[in-house]
């Protein structure tokens, strides 16, 4: 069956339309014909950033306040275009991430599922830990549990006897770890604290009753809120070289 499609002509600031085995579809701002449907929950969701008003063409600047389209700029027409259509990207590749992910782990959870039927086999570690391999050994996933781990008001405790030490011992304490225990209680913009470098000092077992106190209240501190799932996602070309991560982190895709 051949597909009978015709475009509509577009009037003036409206995306063109088409016809298609009897369907409406719209243009949208990656210059794809979507079914109708489509299109307005894409400008539902980013919008096209222009609202009729008595009849007239309006923009909303971010004083909230309408302004005429005919008296912005060009250029910041242009740029609000254009930053619209890159979020709009970024909504529909979240989506697909979302939906992968979720995809995902209905397969693996699957898989597992047969596993505990048929051999009487759970998949999993320690703390719900997996690992996945194609039969190959040149792909692999890992589903990892993470614990949430916040610290309660003994972390300050810790941070007074820490400082007590570094004081006293000013002039003998080595350097790198005068600067472990500034960076541990260091704070970023929201307040978090350098984990990594506060679990290093749990690693330096120093013959010191504060110091010993210190490591005792860092324990204390932490308290386990909750979890955290991670996928993890591995390919390599031989069976002898090392593993290289599948990047799904926007900010190294491409390294």
């Amino acid at each position: 069956m051949t597909s009978e499609a015709y475009i509509l002509e577009a009037q003036q600031n409206q995306p063109r339309t088409a016809e298609i085995n009897g369907g409406r579809y719209i243009e949208d701002v990656r210059g794809r014909f979507v079914p109708e449907a489509l299109y307005q929950a894409q400008v539902r969701e980013v919008g096209t950033g222009v609202t009729m008003v008595n009849g007239r063409e309006m923009m909303t600047d971010a004083s909230d306040r309408l302004v005429p389209l005919d008296l912005v700029k060009p250029q910041h027409k242009l740029e609000d275009e254009v930053v619209r259509k890159v979020i709009g990207f970024a909504f529909d590749l979240s989506a697909q991430i979302g939906r992968f992910l979720e995809h995902t782990m209905i397969d693996l959870d699957g898989f597992d599922a047969l596993l505990a039927q048929e051999y009487e086999v759970t998949k999993g570690g320690k703390k719900g830990n997996r690992t996945y391999q194609s039969y190959d050994g040149l792909y692999k996933v890992q589903v990892q549990i993470a614990d949430r781990i916040d610290f309660g008001p003994e972390l300050q405790v810790a941070k007074k006897l820490f400082d007590e030490c570094m004081n006293e011992w000013s002039a003998d304490s080595p350097a790198p770890l005068q600067a472990i225990v500034t960076r541990a209680f260091s704070t970023d913009k929201e307040g978090r604290i350098n984990r990594a470098d506060l679990f290093s000092l749990l690693r330096h077992n120093i013959d010191d009753e504060r110091w010993q106190r210190a490591m005792g209240a860092i324990r204390d501190a932490m308290r386990v809120t909750g979890s955290k799932q991670y996928v993890r996602f591995y390919h390599r070309r031989k069976v002898e070289d090392r593993w290289q991560a599948i990047t799904i982190d926007l900010a190294k895709a491409g390294a």
